[in-house]
């Protein structure tokens, strides 16, 4: 059996006297779909945040493509293969074509690859004929879609999605579904922290419950 992609066991964090988590455990295998599900204030957030090194854990073993963390946080290399799409998505005032394009130039991809790619990705997110206009002008479904083409674009390892229906409806939550659906098919590993029943209930997610100070299997 292969090794997994991510592994954490013991993990501790704690806001003063709040204890968010206990000795709590997360696995997740490459290539697969994971839902995370719990009540408001549970720590999906936190914990998604931990994972993409954005907030220190207070205690626990973290392991990455068999690669070990350092205390409390996570080496700056593992930060191109985690990407974190957060649920209100931070968007360079720019345009989308830049929004996009940015993490690629950073990457050193040459200009006629990251053109094509662009293009590619534009499509994808149902934005074509969109790349010179300021992200500003967006709805939040269209932002919420820019920011999931943003982080396919450069190929994660580990995705992890923050409430990426949030405050959407209708036609707009229902494009974002189909992104986030799409996702989870491609080969990426991808963790999902949402409310949304209709994310809870695909099939080729596992599920995953946070209550009690612990990250658990869900069944059902």
């Amino acid at each position: 059996m292969r090794a997994p992609l991510l592994q954490w066991s013991g993990l501790q964090k704690s806001f003063g006297d709040r204890v968010l988590f206990a000795d709590a455990a997360l696995t997740l295998q490459a290539g697969h779909g994971y839902v995370l599900s719990g009540a408001n204030g549970s720590g999906k957030t936190t914990l998604l945040r931990m994972l993409a090194g954005l907030e220190p854990r207070d205690g626990g073993s973290l392991s990455f493509r068999d690669e070990h963390a350092p205390d409390g946080g996570v080496p700056e290399h593992w930060r191109r293969e985690i990407i974190y799409v957060h649920q209100q998505p931070y968007l360079f005032r720019s345009t989308i074509a830049q929004n996009l394009e940015y993490g690629l130039r950073l990457r050193g991809v040459d200009a006629a690859e990251r053109g094509n790619r662009v293009a590619e990705a534009l499509v994808w997110a149902g934005l074509a004929g969109c790349a010179a206009v300021p992200p500003q002008k967006l709805s939040g479904g269209e932002a919420q879609r820019l920011a999931l083409a943003r982080a396919k674009l450069l190929n994660p390892a580990l995705l992890l999605l923050d409430e990426p229906t949030a405050n959407l409806d209708g036609a707009a939550r229902r494009q974002v579904l189909d992104l986030v659906t799409a996702l989870c098919l491609d080969d990426h590993t991808v963790l999902i922290a949402t409310h949304d029943p209709e994310i809870l209930r695909l099939a080729i997610l596992d599920r995953l419950l946070v209550a009690e100070r612990r990250v658990t299997p869900e069944e059902g």
